[in-house]
């Protein structure tokens, strides 16, 4: 359980770090499933629903930027520890009893340069009707600053919704490294072993630098909301909802409850909300929307 002061700093800097947040037998679990789905690869010549390639990519090299929806490739692995670990109290301690997964995404970035993620808030790519949601990033292997950590500027989650457009308007997934409102002098770095987690605030502008060691830099990010914060229309997630169907989108709906009760009474408050429109020629991921959305680089001059 988190004490009083984990509470308040999550509130006032929007970030945590937890140690220990899975057993190590989850852990052995998670580590076995993804190396079976990072060969699963080798065979692939492009990205599909499942895999993100990288470049490089091949049989006897399997260089990848992400695993997508890896709760659905293996629920045993990766959603049942969500619902029964640390991840779990810290959830509803931040959340409230009713949570819900938004998604998951399993970042690979592979060693000798894996991709950088540029800056950006979540939140700026599926705003809801409130801001109570969480990023969960669950470090399979251990993660220090030679391995393209996680990177967060504190306190940013209080402040304005940044532009994420390049020069054209076109949502590009990433803040100008400009815009006066991004003091990457502030940036704290994350890092931490195999097991622990970091957890950030939907609205926290953060991003991470390629993996410029031999090691490769496993994250499984758990993107949380509370059962209330229904999503606006807009997003790219909606889009997709919306091409369900009422019906099938109430079963999917309950079918990503992690904690506590489902409810179709969403909670309105007034946060500030920027739609991800006009979009990327190839909105696929953060890597394909900042690619082809011409995102400009923070760590292209380090």
């Amino acid at each position: 359980m988190l004490s009083q002061q984990e509470i308040e700093a999550f509130d006032r800097d929007g970030y945590l770090l937890v140690e220990d947040a899975i057993s190590p037998e989850q852990l052995a679990v998670m580590r076995e499933a993804t190396a079976a789905l990072i060969d699963q690869s080798r065979t692939m010549t492009t990205s599909d629903h499942r895999f993100d390639l990288d470049d490089g990519h091949g049989p006897n090299n399997p260089r990848l930027t992400r695993i997508k929806l890896p709760h659905k490739l293996n629920r045993s692995a990766y959603w049942d520890p969500l619902q029964n670990s640390k991840m779990t109290e810290v959830l509803n301690t931040l959340l409230g009893p009713n949570t819900m997964l938004q998604t998951t995404k399993l970042n690979t970035k592979a060693p000798g340069g894996g991709q950088a993620v540029e800056w950006h808030q979540d939140w700026a790519f599926y705003p809801h009707t409130n801001d109570t949601m969480l990023a969960i990033g669950l470090m399979l292997e251990d993660v220090d600053e030679a391995n393209g950590p996680l990177q967060v500027i504190p306190g940013s989650h209080k402040g304005p919704v940044l532009a994420h457009t390049n020069k054209d308007g076109v949502f590009c997934g990433a803040v100008d490294p400009e815009d006066p409102d991004f003091d990457y002098d502030k940036a704290v770095t994350l890092t931490g072993k195999a097991g622990s987690m970091s957890v950030h605030h939907v609205r926290m502008l953060h991003g991470s630098s390629p993996n410029n060691s031999d090691r490769n830099r496993y994250i499984l990010f758990y993107e949380c909301r509370a059962a209330d914060a229904w999503p606006l229309f807009g997003s790219a997630a909606t889009i997709g909802m919306a091409a369900m169907g009422q019906q099938k989108l109430w079963d999917e709906m309950h079918d990503t409850v992690i904690t506590g009760e489902f409810t179709a009474v969403p909670r309105c408050e007034a946060v500030p909300v920027r739609l991800p429109l006009p979009p990327a020629p190839d909105a696929g991921s953060i890597f394909k929307t900042q690619k082809t959305g011409g995102a400009k680089s923070v760590y292209a001059a380090e």
